[in-house]
């Protein structure tokens, strides 16, 4: 890619800091309410956080944008996915129809998401909630040739940052969905992190012991071929990452230069907050993590972005459902903080 003229460069474009005073201000607004300080846990640090980041005292969630990023991964023809690569296709149509976990849950919550089909194998109808640009019919197979070109990074990536968070949102979550994409997220994570494939690799849709060696090998042929090529976050994402992962790494850039905090969703989301962090460090003030998922790689991402996820349910199925079941107990915590009595109002010390 042309260093001198370089379409990639905003990703490096600085974030607004949090506001310290609003932070402040709602530490001592937590301090007054009528219930003993830090009784309430995390819930207290969220609201706290979400103070610092809307700049006020009393921090509210009206509008929470959601948008689940689509695409087939070559590398399922290595065996690594109890899936064949038409299921994506079935993904994505239950999801715009309400009949998955992540649609159901989000109409439950009042989510206000679309679907963005990045490039399936199979082609989608034409849906409502669907905007289907299919650039590529997925990526290429990572163990045989970069995953993507330089071309297709570049139209993943902005597809990202223009169909990310919409403008006057005050949450963003990301979610995607792809057969393939585990493996994907673990060459992320051993290359990012230098991990050994044997701790960033788990069993995904829930593969065998043959299919999870196969799995392991993959990555491992897969890191080896590109060995040179991986040094930087970019040539992560270009040669072993996923269309999905590419455009989320975007859409998290591109909310935090915003000002717009991220929810984080499982281990494929938080493998692109991972590359996100380290293209522009300053976007890891604007997240926050739903929840701790059954891939090994995902607890050494968590590790390394220093994140404390709000739940803990063994869940492995991504698109962003961590993301969804976390929402009404961030929506709760601001609840709290704006309506509980305070001591000062009564006359009580607390």
């Amino acid at each position: 890619m042309n260093q001198a003229d370089n379409p990639l460069k905003w990703l490096k474009n600085p974030t607004p800091e949090p506001s310290l005073s609003a932070r402040e201000a709602a530490a001592l607004h937590q301090r007054d309410l009528a219930k003993p300080f830090g009784s309430l846990g995390a819930l207290e640090s969220i609201a706290i956080e979400f103070a610092s980041w809307q700049n006020c005292k009393k921090p509210k969630l009206d509008h929470v944008c959601q948008r689940i990023f689509v695409g087939d991964h070559g590398v399922t023809a290595e065996g690594v996915s109890v899936f064949g690569q038409q299921t994506t296709s079935e993904m994505l149509r239950n999801a715009a129809n309400e009949r998955s976990v992540i649609g159901i849950l989000s109409k439950a919550n009042g989510i206000d998401v679309s679907i963005v089909n990045l490039g399936t194998v199979l082609p989608v109808d034409d849906l409502d909630t669907v905007i289907d640009l299919h650039l590529a019919p997925g990526t290429a197979n990572f163990c045989k040739q970069a995953a993507m070109d330089e071309g297709l990074l570049l139209s993943a990536i902005d597809a990202g940052r223009e169909h990310g968070a919409r403008k006057g949102c005050q949450l963003f979550i990301g979610g995607e969905i792809g057969v393939g994409n585990t493996s994907s997220a673990s060459a992320i994570c051993s290359a990012a992190l230098t991990l050994p494939v044997e701790q960033s690799v788990g069993r995904g849709s829930g593969v065998d012991d043959s299919r999870f060696e196969q799995k392991q090998k993959a990555i491992r042929t897969a890191l080896d071929r590109h060995r040179t090529s991986i040094r930087q976050p970019l040539g992560v994402l270009r040669h072993v990452g996923g269309l999905e992962i590419a455009a989320l790494t975007a859409a998290y850039i591109d909310a935090a230069q915003r000002g717009i905090p991220v929810l984080v969703d499982g281990f494929v989301c938080s493998a692109a907050a991972l590359l996100a962090c380290q293209i522009n460090p300053g976007v890891r003030r604007w997240m926050i993590f739903s929840h701790r998922s059954q891939e090994p790689g995902h607890q050494h991402i968590l590790t390394k972005l220093d994140a404390k996820p709000l739940l803990d349910l063994n869940l492995r199925l991504g698109e962003a459902t961590g993301a969804a079941l976390a929402l009404p107990l961030i929506r709760s915590a601001l609840l709290l903080h704006e309506g509980l009595a305070r001591f000062s109002s009564q006359n009580i010390s607390a």
